[in-house]
């Protein structure tokens, strides 16, 4: 029980850590934030005075006039509530709206091609290397090229074959925009449709690294002596395999995975940028080229909070798969 106590109470001070330096951060950048919106509205023409300077500083949620703590004990309490401000770039749409508007797209996107990802890839690691040497052991390098391949450069090498030459996908978009959203089967296959070759390329760009990292420690796990103990009882290799050699295996892959699946939140920018896919990483470019401080700092919480609570989850699953990890602490 202590063991799970422990790690509660470090979540909780790291959200405590994040939360604050997500406050702070925007305020100790050179510049106002405040003023860099006025400069911008005042080049498009827009007239600038102090109820315009006040309206911007409410907009981004805060207040000069109050000393830094009393912000801080604000945006707390505003965080909590759910309020974190309006969105400049998608006026007047509040921040919250913004975000959950775009992140069921990046959730079923990246979510799903992460785990497509890391099951194939771990699976064929743990065949690969329970059999070393063999003529599949010279196909892992090619994997690892294609994991060393730029996204965006594998995403074009794909729109150009798959969607402009052959034209079996669309090259950008969620969905078809002549149909109206919803959770309708005509809608579903058409997001699923247009969300196959982004999906394809993440799972392609990722699949080396898991393959190459599980079948490293499966040819490490095989030299134990608890599965050459397994081995001299003369249990099948079906059964060392999955209940031995993978098991012990898979703890480093599962510890990088709750990783990557915390940064499925922030979505892959340059995938959607390429397909132009209306998910959290499209968000996430346009808050910083129009620098709207108050979505940057709700995207960032929301990526923070998805890294924390995924890393929490396997910290604790962890400790149910590997006793050991319980006794050691």
């Amino acid at each position: 029980m202590s063991y799970y106590v422990r790690k509660l109470g470090f979540y909780v001070v790291a959200l405590w850590a994040a939360l604050t330096l997500n406050f702070l951060i925007p305020r100790l950048l050179p510049g106002n934030p405040v003023d860099i919106l006025l400069a911008k509205l005042q080049q498009r023409g827009g007239t600038v005075n102090a109820e315009t300077r006040q309206a911007y500083t409410l907009l981004l949620g805060g207040d000069d006039s109050q000393p830094l703590l009393v912000q801080y004990g604000s945006y707390l309490v505003n965080t909590f509530e759910g309020d974190l401000g309006v969105s400049v770039t998608y006026f007047p749409a509040p921040v919250s709206e913004v975000i959950a508007t775009s992140l069921p797209w990046t959730i079923m996107l990246i979510g799903i091609a992460t785990v497509l990802s890391f099951v194939i890839g771990v699976s064929l690691g743990a065949f690969v290397g329970w059999k070393p040497g063999t003529w599949l052991d010279s196909l892992v390098p090619a994997t690892t090229l294609l994991a060393a391949v730029p996204y965006f450069w594998l995403a074009l090498i794909l729109v150009y074959f798959l969607a402009s030459t052959l034209g079996l996908f669309p090259s950008q978009g969620g969905y078809d925009v002549v149909l109206n959203p919803g959770w309708n089967l005509e809608f579903i296959g058409s997001a699923i449709y247009y969300g196959f070759l982004p999906a394809l390329t993440i799972v392609i760009a990722s699949l080396g690294g898991w393959l190459m990292g599980m079948r490293n420690m499966m040819v490490s796990t095989l030299s134990e002596d608890y599965v050459l103990t397994a081995q001299a009882k003369g249990l099948s290799n079906a059964r060392i395999l999955r209940g031995y050699a993978a098991r012990n295996a898979i703890l480093p892959s599962i510890a990088g995975f709750a990783t990557s699946l915390g940064f499925v939140v922030s979505g892959s920018v340059v995938t959607e940028q390429v397909f132009s896919y209306p998910g959290i990483g499209s968000k996430l470019l346009s808050a910083v080229t129009n620098n709207d401080y108050a979505l940057m700092q709700g995207l960032f919480l929301f990526i923070t909070i998805a890294v924390l609570g995924a890393n929490l989850v396997v910290d604790l699953l962890y400790g149910l798969i590997d006793p050991r990890t319980r006794a050691r602490s």
